[in-house]
């Protein structure tokens, strides 16, 4: 066994130690996916920076290859052998590579092209590696292990902060109106908004953002939270808050509202429509859970 192949398997041993590690403390044990992030924190632009010396720590995931690699970017799978190898022994020889092609998010980085370089470079301790990168800008922190479901919290606090920043609502009171999915604070304050308008209608003074969030959470937001406690709703979705539901009711009644004609559909039967739906939900669930641990 030459060196380059005692490296891969090495480094393949290593990036089962890390999953295991990394099973028993709850973090990711795989590459952050760049689409699955990308489609969480929606990046409004992107700039091409050119040719940088980039820390390998801080290459966290890939455009396509991660579930080949370990967080840490160890190889998971035999099939990585060749390509791994070959790219070894080109290190070994000082053959000098061409640079790896990036994403930069938040100060990290995911992978374009050049995945068997970095993992190379991670297993042989390499601080830096030469880069093409493309920056897209978000505010959101990453680091490597984290889970998709930390990233939506971290995207969730960050837009109520945000929300919070701009309208400074003292008016509402913020601490019964919680959300636990990304972009459901901009979509209240597009609730708001569109009350605001149909309000405006009917007077002939407009009324400031202020007054109209007073009105939505006096007559629409509260309503409809007390039909959802009414058919307890909540407590067929633990892990959600009442603002979830008030969203997911709304969408519901909308719905149903552009499928008759006559738009004759109260927020009750919604309610009461939902809970049915819920309910079959929530036994259909039960049952896929049952057959997978019969079956396992």
């Amino acid at each position: 066994m030459d060196i380059a192949q005692e490296d891969f398997s090495k480094a393949k041993k290593k990036a089962k130690l890390q999953s295991l590690f990394y099973a028993i403390t709850r973090k990711n044990p795989d590459l952050l996916s760049f689409y699955e992030v990308t489609s969480i924190i929606k990046p409004k632009s992107e700039t091409y920076k050119g040719m940088q010396t980039i820390p390998v720590e801080k290459i966290i995931g890939s455009e396509g290859r991660y579930h080949d690699f370990s967080a840490a970017f160890y190889p998971k799978r035999e099939m990585l052998r060749n390509r791994w190898e070959s790219v070894d022994r080109a290190r070994l020889s000082d053959v000098i590579l061409p640079p790896i092609s990036v994403f930069s998010i938040g100060g990290y980085y995911f992978v374009r092209d050049g995945n068997h370089r970095v993992s190379v470079a991670k297993a042989q301790g390499v601080e830096f590696i030469d880069a093409e990168v493309v920056e897209l800008d978000s505010q959101i922190e990453l680091e490597e292990g984290l889970t998709m479901k930390a990233l939506k919290k971290r995207l969730v606090a960050y837009e109520r902060d945000e929300f919070i920043k701009q309208y400074k609502p003292t008016f509402l009171p913020m601490s019964e109106i919680y959300f636990t999915s990304p972009g459901a604070y901009p979509e209240m304050v597009s609730h708001i908004l569109v009350h605001k308008y149909y309000i405006n209608q009917n007077v002939s003074k407009e009324i400031s953002f202020e007054q109209a969030a007073v009105s939505w959470y006096k007559n629409v937001y509260k309503v409809i939270v007390d039909e959802i406690t009414e058919h307890h709703i909540l407590a067929l979705f633990p892990g959600h808050t009442k603002g979830d539901m008030y969203l997911w009711l709304v969408r519901l009644w909308d719905d149903l509202k552009r499928n008759r004609k006559d738009n004759s559909v109260s927020v009750d039967e919604a309610a009461h429509i939902m809970r049915k739906r819920s309910r079959h939900g929530v036994v259909r669930r039960h049952i896929s859970y049952f057959f997978s641990r019969f079956f396992k």
